[in-house]
């Protein structure tokens, strides 16, 4: 196996987060989850990057963890060289306002506003008079198809239009950075490709950065690349024609920058497993084979292992050679035979 991919530490970063964990305490028996673990992101100004997996493998939690929204358990993040962790609360609120805007796949729109001041309120909290206000958030709920809805309470509105508020007040501010989860998840086929068109205009010509989280094959197209993250570790990259129904191809394997190579679950299984294996460098490059003698030495008994015939967290029972499991979206794992 050659040519495994290693981020490149370009100088200029919008985004850029290092040794990022986050564990969530619990009390079962099973003890604390960690949901990332040791993650490396660096997002250019004007770069648009998806991160895609399956579900439970931390996208939501490294959004977060991105957005300041959440403390990791360890690491740094830094918008644009600044340490978010060292900032004051007002401080962040001020980054956040200037630098970042936040779309997720529940709308959280203020139920006591109508659209219209839903999308006005980033600019009112940063001093704007209330007719300027308006008179942008007017012009961003019609690029929406949503002028005629612009007096319409949330709870009168249908989930996608709630969507395309929410979408609307994220871009009142100018962003040079947006972090998206699923995005487009609750609109429909026409109104999200409006809505990709209308960020694609943005990375084009405002020069606005993406990071997006998206089950959605055209949402990772939209992208420059695509990184997968798998139980809460950057597994591979994809180019922009990643096939989100298909993660095996177009796959760059990524080593981060502790030396740590996480495989994904199918290339394991053609490697015929966990255990010990050669390495050759040549170069840029690296040829992996297993190696034809244990050390006993090394406590890694030879085994022959096969995809799990039932999810140990549901106990569905698989049908097929699926990598994740379709009720609970547990990644399927390898048993002895």
């Amino acid at each position: 196996m050659k040519g495994f991919h290693v981020s490149n530490q370009g100088p200029n970063h919008i985004l850029q987060a290092e040794g990022l964990y986050h564990v969530y305490e619990s009390s079962a028996l099973d003890g604390n989850v960690v949901a990332l673990r040791g993650l490396h992101v660096k997002v250019r100004p004007g770069e648009a990057v998806a991160v895609v997996g399956p579900s439970g493998s931390g996208k939501s939690t490294l959004l977060k963890c991105l957005g300041g929204l959440m403390k990791p358990s360890a690491g740094d993040v830094s918008f644009q060289g600044l340490q978010i962790n060292r900032l004051t609360g007002q401080e962040l609120v001020r980054l956040r306002q200037e630098t970042v805007s936040f779309i997720f796949q529940d709308a959280n729109l203020l139920p006591d506003l109508n659209a219209l001041d839903n999308v006005a309120q980033p600019l009112r909290h940063r001093g704007v008079s209330a007719a300027a206000s308006r008179r942008k958030a007017k012009v961003l709920l019609d690029k929406l198809g949503m002028g005629d809805r612009s007096n319409g309470m949330p709870a009168q509105l249908s989930g996608g239009e709630q969507q395309r508020v929410a979408i609307a007040r994220a871009l009142i501010t100018n962003p040079k950075l947006i972090l998206a989860d699923e995005p487009t998840g609750a609109l429909d086929p026409i109104t999200s490709r409006e809505v990709l068109s209308l960020f694609a205009k943005l990375h084009e010509e405002e020069d606005v950065a993406f990071l997006l989280v998206t089950h959605s094959r055209e949402v990772a197209s939209f992208a420059d690349r695509s990184l997968e993250l798998r139980e809460g570790r950057f597994i591979a990259q994809h180019g922009n024609d990643v096939d989100i129904a298909d993660l095996s191809s177009t796959r760059a394997l990524i080593i981060d920058e502790t030396g740590t190579l996480t495989l994904p679950p199918e290339i394991l299984t053609q490697l015929g497993g966990p255990g010990r294996f050669d390495i050759d460098a040549d170069g840029d490059s690296l040829t992996m084979s297993r190696a034809d003698e244990r050390d006993p030495d090394d406590n890694i008994a030879p085994v022959n292992l096969t995809l799990a015939a039932e999810c140990p967290a549901c106990k569905y029972v698989y049908t097929d050679d699926a990598q994740e499991c379709p009720s609970c979206g547990s990644s399927r794992p390898m048993v002895p035979v």
